[in-house]
């Protein structure tokens, strides 16, 4: 295969990829931030207890962060036909790539607001401020390095995910590598691939960084 055919397939699979895994990140936080605060919040002791809550909602996280992708992709096709009109393209693959990430973000979001010490959180209590105070002037504020790295680490896993997205028709660097790589036997192209997914990894990964780090006042 010529260099500048290989170069535009990889362009291609590059794009698409950014495109499902961006948009993926966005629905699925808008979706996983408020159900991990009110996991967060519901629990015993917590601003709003709420034990039968707490308990429904981390069952529903539970089960969804318990079933594998592949698994996922194929079992909600028909929900993805219905609100796509097709399970097949790189549009689709954004469906069950929100769905597997939104109990995700839901437990790191969970976990990053748990790291605020309770003191913080009492002394607001303390002074009069309601819930949605609390929740807006501290527990985002004081988790906002941790959400950073969460978000960066959700970005990461979507990018392995929607390689797997790859091998059922959902386009991006998976299928490029399966289908024009692995079936045609052009190991340099898959080569390429790998090194770009690294190189994607590596770059997400140091911008995620560096922005927690400033954010970071403690």
């Amino acid at each position: 295969m010529p260099w500048s055919e290989m170069l535009s397939l990889v362009w291609r699979g590059l794009v698409e990829t950014v495109y499902m895994v961006s948009v993926s990140v966005a629905i699925s936080y808008l979706i996983g931030i408020p159900l991990g605060i009110i996991l967060v919040i519901s629990e015993t002791g917590h601003i709003n207890e709420n034990k039968k809550l707490n308990s429904i909602l981390g069952t529903i996280v539970n089960i969804g962060r318990s079933i594998p992708f592949i698994i996922l992709l194929a079992f909600i096709t028909p929900f993805t036909r219905k609100i796509i009109g097709t399970s097949i393209g790189t549009t689709a693959a954004i469906v069950p790539l929100t769905v597997a990430a939104i109990p995700f973000v839901a437990r790191m979001v969970e976990s990053s607001f748990k790291e605020i010490p309770w003191g913080v959180i009492e002394a607001a209590l303390a002074s009069g401020s309601g819930s949605m105070d609390i929740i807006r002037k501290v527990l985002i504020p004081e988790a906002m390095p941790s959400l950073i790295l969460g978000a960066t680490i959700t970005t990461i896993t979507l990018i392995s995910y929607s390689a797997m997205a790859g091998a059922v028709g959902g386009g991006g660097l998976g299928d490029v590598a399966l289908r024009y790589g692995f079936y045609r036997f052009e190991t340099t192209l898959m080569f390429v691939v790998i090194i770009v997914l690294i190189i994607l990894i590596q770059i997400l990964q140091m911008i995620g960084d560096k922005i927690a780090a400033n954010i970071d006042k403690r």
